[in-house]
């Protein structure tokens, strides 16, 4: 009976479920943090399109400016949002942030959005919705020690090794000749970025729990919170420069769409590694959740692979009238 009670507790502190307030205010700081995020590459590419027009930097525009706060209001938001609930709750939601990026652009950009977006937008919504039902709620790793354990991991050190060399490929020798005229060369080094952002994040909130602590292990937890806030802060900075590169050739909705299903897929990834949270996942929570974000990808697929189809709800019954 001491045994079973034992291990009872030990699988209770290695899965924390959060209480519902910080599950409900954690998915709120997600979702108002993706429109937050969704409103960045717009409004960013709106002010490198009128400081072209002006012949002047971009770094002097106040509607890119105002599309950089944005995007750090997001990025603190996501902050938030990552220590309250797991990762896998809180990265899809960024998906609703697409939808909201393309119908702004739509006004501020005047890119196209017929009735296939329109579509697209509601299934991108509908897939978040079925994310949420079916994501984990339950924490994997909930102490710094877990965390130290997770990180020196030889499957995740090898992952990031991997990882690493990818970037430095892509950086230095792929994107100088292709980042131009290859949208995934620029998606995929912010994307692989997103594999240090994100677990970073949710490492800093785990490390700052035991660092106003008077005990031995609060120094650790300094010196771990230290080196993930410099890595956090590089991988931002850099994330940051490929992102107006990209928003200087590309279209803003096309980059904003290709690059929330690579980011996505790829913090998926990552998070799985580190945290285990999907050990907690059950066959039809899996389902459902591998359901939602394949109606998310299709969402975003009708938004942008036939934005160029011009075409809308009246031409479709005057050609039904003339068929019959």
């Amino acid at each position: 009976m001491g045994t079973a009670a034992a291990a009872a507790a030990a699988a209770g502190e290695g899965a924390r479920s959060p209480s519902p307030a910080a599950v409900s205010l954690g998915l709120g700081v997600a979702v108002v943090s993706s429109l937050v995020n969704g409103s960045t590459f717009v409004l960013q590419k709106k002010g490198i399109v009128r400081a072209k027009r002006r012949g002047t930097s971009y770094l002097t525009d106040i509607v890119w400016w105002a599309g950089t706060i944005a995007m750090a209001l997001g990025q603190i938001g996501n902050f938030l949002a990552y220590t309250a609930v797991p990762t896998v709750l809180v990265t899809p939601l960024g998906a609703l942030g697409v939808p909201f990026g393309s119908i702004l652009a739509s006004y501020l950009l005047k890119e196209k959005l017929n009735i296939l977006g329109k579509l697209g937008c509601l299934l991108s919504c509908a897939g978040s919705v079925v994310l949420i039902i079916h994501s984990p709620k339950s924490e994997s790793v909930t102490t710094q020690a877990e965390l130290e354990e997770k990180l020196t991991n030889p499957v995740f050190v090898g992952y990031l090794c991997i990882v690493l060399l990818m970037l430095l490929l892509l950086i230095f020798w792929i994107a100088p000749a292709h980042g131009p005229t290859n949208i995934m060369v620029y998606i995929s080094i912010c994307s692989l970025l997103g594999s240090f952002t994100v677990p970073s994040t949710k490492g800093i909130g785990l490390a700052a729990q035991d660092i106003f602590h008077n005990n031995p292990s609060s120094q650790r937890a300094l010196c771990l919170c230290l080196v993930l806030l410099a890595v956090l802060g590089c991988s931002i900075i850099v994330q940051f420069r490929y992102i107006n590169k990209a928003l200087e050739c590309f279209d803003s909705s096309v980059f904003g769409a290709i690059y929330y299903v690579v980011f996505t897929t790829l913090v998926l990834l990552a998070s799985a590694i580190l945290f285990r949270e999907w050990s907690n996942v059950g066959l039809v929570d899996f389902l459902g959740m591998a359901c939602g974000f394949t109606t998310v990808s299709v969402g975003i697929v009708l938004i942008q692979v036939f934005k160029e189809f011009n075409f809308n709800l009246g031409e479709m019954n005057k050609s039904n009238m003339k068929t019959d």
